[in-house]
């Protein structure tokens, strides 16, 4: 009876798992949801290997085996997969950097930057309002299923970007200063709010130091603005998780957008 797999399938599949293996690793390590410290290495290198054989009958790949006999073209294969795990998971993190640099920024305005918490995850020092609301982004983005649906964007990358394709393609633009472009303005559509609010009581202790300037508008003005900012912050957070919610699925379109001059 003939043997089920020939030498050059088995150094076909072996081959294969492995350059899915490198995408799906390099997702999971620049992915915010998986950058958990929580996360040992370990279950994040077995994780990757368990999703290699989940994703490799869809991935309808064909490496070529003489890959073996050329060190500098296994590197250049993995090398592209690395880049486009990576880039995958770190486009598709624009809600989680939009609401962490929004509340950057509330901080800034009610005055909390002046003390600054260790982030575990960052190995930085960040504020108190970014370290919540990032907090906050990562359980929202858990209970909408987003790391599912990294994976099924992972996916589709199989399909758009098949793996062991040596032909290196750029398209006509890179859409990474859209991914810049979109940080930005959701921040600043999120942080809008509380600085109007904090701006607001700034003229209204402007107001009060003429009228009563007998009051100590300097001692008044720090728990006012930071009681203000706060109140404000979670009026809007109910609109802000919706803002959340609908831009998960853009991040991910983009992220898979972004790695097509890759293919």
């Amino acid at each position: 009876m003939p043997p089920f797999l020939t030498d050059g399938a088995y150094v076909n599949l072996v081959l294969l798992h492995f350059m899915i293996s490198v995408r799906i690793l390099a997702l999971i390590l620049s992915a915010s949801v998986f950058m958990l410290p929580s996360l040992p290495n370990p279950v994040k290198f077995w994780l990757a290997v368990m999703l290699s054989i989940a994703v490799a009958p869809v991935s309808d790949a064909s490496i070529v085996t003489e890959a073996l006999g050329s060190l500098s073209f296994l590197l250049i294969m993995a090398a592209r997969e690395f880049l486009i795990g990576a880039a995958i998971g770190f486009v598709s993190g624009i809600p989680l950097y939009a609401l962490q640099l929004s509340g950057f920024m509330d901080g800034t305005f009610m005055g909390l930057n002046m003390m600054n918490i260790f982030d575990p995850m960052s190995e930085a020092q960040t504020s108190v309002t970014a370290q919540m609301t990032y907090m906050l982004a990562i359980w929202f983005y858990l209970h909408w299923d987003g790391h599912i649906l990294l994976i099924r964007a992972l996916a589709e990358s199989m399909r758009l970007m098949p793996v062991g394709v040596s032909l290196w393609e750029s398209s006509d633009s890179i859409p990474f200063v859209d991914w810049m472009q979109r940080i930005f303005v959701l921040a600043m559509k999120i942080s809008l709010p509380v600085f109007g609010a904090v701006v607001l009581s700034d003229v209204g202790l402007g107001f009060v130091a003429r009228t009563v300037p007998q009051m100590n508008v300097f001692a008044l003005g720090i728990p006012l603005k930071i009681s203000v900012g706060l109140f404000v912050l979670l009026t809007i957070f109910p609109g802000i998780v919706d803002i959340f919610h609908g831009e998960i699925e853009n991040a991910v379109s983009l992220a898979l957008e972004s790695v097509l001059f890759l293919r």
